[in-house]
């Protein structure tokens, strides 16, 4: 009884703080308002919520009185971050003017925070006489810490991965089994994160003053505060109260808790944005990571009878909505925005890797940072060689496309006119080379025990026909977009047959070479490549280690080759320039097709984003166990962000999208 009593005197802090919170002058709250409500959060257990209220106090007191100046006009660099540890979390410090305002002014800040922290008192006094709701089964403080997240076990979308469900973007969705295929279809959806860089941002607190808004009150619903039961566990980090929060699950989503824990790590915890659905036993709407631009949209399901258990979670990636869309910058903010978000996530082991950033040609970023080697001490450079999983997929589209310009592949044949010893006669026959292309085909994946038993067995693109071409076909081709990294691999065959050269042959010769990429290929894992980066990753437990056990014996038409992002950078010329194809066909590889799951649309081996915010870029990410990487390219603006890291994903993309999202639109 305690406990609950706390419990909801604690809730009372809450809601009396984020009052504190909007009555700051409008400036500041928009600023400040999120991570003002953040720091409360987090720092609740250890400095009393009652001892946050003053601060809060003396802030709201402050900031009426000052007048900060930055806050006159709309923020155009970044904050900078203020330690969270000792004394209080007083606000008002930041960029405050030494002008005092007439006495006046004085007494109105003060009467304001009198009449506010006399209510408060009243508030929390009569917060403790409450009935404490029974009906939720809660026999503890400590349950009162919600089930924390798993990755759901998603085909990894990188040919260049072994794990089958072992990498996801920092948002991933778990659920209580319905049947395998529905399971599998949304493992699939969950991949494209992954394969495409999905675009996560974890890192420092103070990115968050950029959200617009305040946090929303959650219902009082038996599914709202199930949810906000397993939201305070999750965001705490603490693994006692995230192993706790797992109980509020029928079937708890994920395999285990070091994977929530993980997923904890990289995302740092959540923030609601907006409720869209709500009745007594379903919740629905948006999140947003607390340090990332990042959204994703949830959905539960509780029991009706106690203790009220969690029968059905989905947590998906979603793009930014437009009424949350973080502020342009200046270009020159942005860089420095940039730089000093960087140099966080370095500071927190969340990057390692280069950066590069350019104008019509121009550079406006190129960075490196970490170590290409841990053992030896080799550092990372813009020249290092990363591996870049997904990513040959927009070099294989490339090369169809230029056989299809050359009048040697038609779009609308079946593959199995051009590969006509297929095995499985029904899928070469229905699925279609614009089908493989946009990930239509029905032709599934290639990850599993399969993989993993053959891993280093399979050294040709034949060998995974070989293995895989008798199964049949997942889904009427044409039907849905599913994410395939076997259909892209039987591309890379449809290039051998029609070409007379191997897949690697036709790439160094048409694409790789046109381009001035010289630092790019897939050579085999065995074999040393100077300037090749090793793989860091923390995915499989323990501490981190080299990748080098997941690794394939070599990438393949679908992805795992490796690249630097200045060979990215001359690719991304060379095709807007139109030295790899026409201007036709240049068009119809980058323009989108298909809607996926995770927004925008799916061109040929390019995903194709940005259109209705007046930002479109068309790019691919990709990753696996120690690699990750983006390249997004802005036709309008003349801008090219490449990124490529040495560890787990998110650590491109998610670098990749802070710079994408602060950049001038043109």
């Amino acid at each position: 009884m305690a406990s609950k009593k706390a419990a909801i005197q604690w809730r009372a802090y809450e809601m009396a703080y984020r009052r504190i919170v909007r009555l700051h002058p409008s400036a500041f709250r928009e600023q400040f308002g999120e991570e003002m409500m953040g720091i409360f959060e987090e720092a609740a257990e250890t400095h009393g919520a009652f001892r946050l209220l003053g601060d809060g106090l003396v802030s709201l007191t402050r900031q009426w009185i000052f007048r900060p100046k930055s806050l006159m006009a709309p923020v155009t660099a970044p904050v900078a971050a203020v330690p969270h540890h000792g004394g209080l979390f007083a606000w008002e410090h930041i960029n405050a003017s030494p002008s005092r305002l007439p006495a006046w002014r004085w007494m109105q800040g003060s009467l304001i925070s009198l009449a506010l922290f006399a209510g408060v008192w009243l508030a929390a006094a009569q917060a403790s006489k409450r009935t404490p709701v029974e009906s939720l089964g809660i026999e503890s403080n400590s349950a009162m810490q919600t089930r924390g997240l798993t990755p759901s076990g998603s085909e990894d979308a990188g040919a260049d991965s072994p794990l089958g469900g072992a990498h996801e973007n920092g948002v991933y969705a778990g659920e209580a089994p319905r049947n395998l295929r529905e399971g599998q279809r949304r493992q699939q959806q969950l991949a494209v994160q992954v394969a495409a860089g999905a675009r996560v941002i974890p890192g420092a607190p103070l990115l968050m003053v950029e959200s617009q808004g305040l946090v929303p009150e959650l219902p009082k619903t038996l599914a709202g505060v199930q949810f906000s039961v397993w939201l305070r566990g999750f965001n705490s980090g603490e693994r006692a109260q995230i192993e706790d929060v797992r109980k509020l699950f029928k079937n708890p989503p994920g395999p285990n808790v070091d994977g929530d824990m993980a997923f904890r790590s990289r995302t740092g915890g959540f923030d609601v944005r907006k409720i869209e659905e709500s009745s007594a036993t379903r919740l629905g709407g948006l999140v947003q990571e607390r340090s990332s631009d990042q959204f994703a949209r949830f959905a539960l399901v509780v029991e009706e009878n106690a203790p009220h258990l969690i029968t059905e979670w989905h947590l998906d990636a979603v793009a930014t909505p437009a009424e949350f869309a973080v502020g342009r910058l200046s270009e020159a903010n942005a860089v420095e925005a940039a730089k000093a978000r960087i140099d966080e996530l370095v500071k927190d082991e969340q990057f390692s890797g280069a950066v590069l950033v350019t104008k019509n040609g121009k550079t406006i970023l190129s960075r490196a940072y970490g170590l290409a080697d841990q053992e030896k001490k080799i550092p990372n450079s813009l020249g290092t060689k990363f591996r870049i999983g997904s990513m040959n997929k927009m070099f294989t589209a490339v090369s169809i496309l230029q056989l299809v310009q050359a009048g040697k592949i038609k779009l609308s044949e079946s593959f199995g006119k051009y590969i006509a010893d297929y095995p499985n006669k029904d899928a070469a026959s229905k699925t279609t080379i614009e089908q493989l292309l946009t990930h239509t085909g029905g032709t599934g994946d290639i990850f599993g025990p399969q993989f993993q038993e053959h891993r280093k067995d399979l050294r040709t693109l034949q060998d995974y026909v070989n293995l895989y071409g008798k199964r049949g076909l997942e889904f009427e081709p044409g039907s849905r977009w599913e994410y395939s990294n076997y259909g892209f691999l039987l591309l890379g065959v449809v290039v051998e047959r029609v070409s007379g050269k191997s897949y690697y042959e036709y790439v160094k010769e048409n694409v790789y070479g046109p381009a001035g990429m010289m630092s790019t290929a897939s050579q085999a894992e065995d074999e040393s490549v100077a300037g090749r980066s090793i793989g860091y990753t923390a995915f499989g437990g323990g501490a981190v280690h080299a990748n080098t056990d997941t690794l394939p014996y070599r990438g393949t038409s679908a992805g795992g080759g490796y690249s630097t992002v200045e060979d990215l950078q001359r690719f991304a010329g060379a095709l807007m320039n139109h030295k790899l194809l026409n201007a036709q066909y240049t068009d119809l590889l980058t323009t989108g097709k298909v809607a996926t799951p995770r927004g925008g649309k799916y061109a040929f081996g390019f995903f194709d984003d940005g259109a209705e915010s007046g930002a479109r870029h068309f790019g691919h990410g990709g990753g696996a166990p120690g690699m990750n990487g983006d390249l997004q390219i802005y036709p309008q603006s003349g801008y090219v962000i490449a990124v490529l890291a040495n560890m787990d994903p998110p650590a491109a993309s998610r670098v990749s999208e802070f710079i994408a999202n602060r950049l001038p639109k043109n």
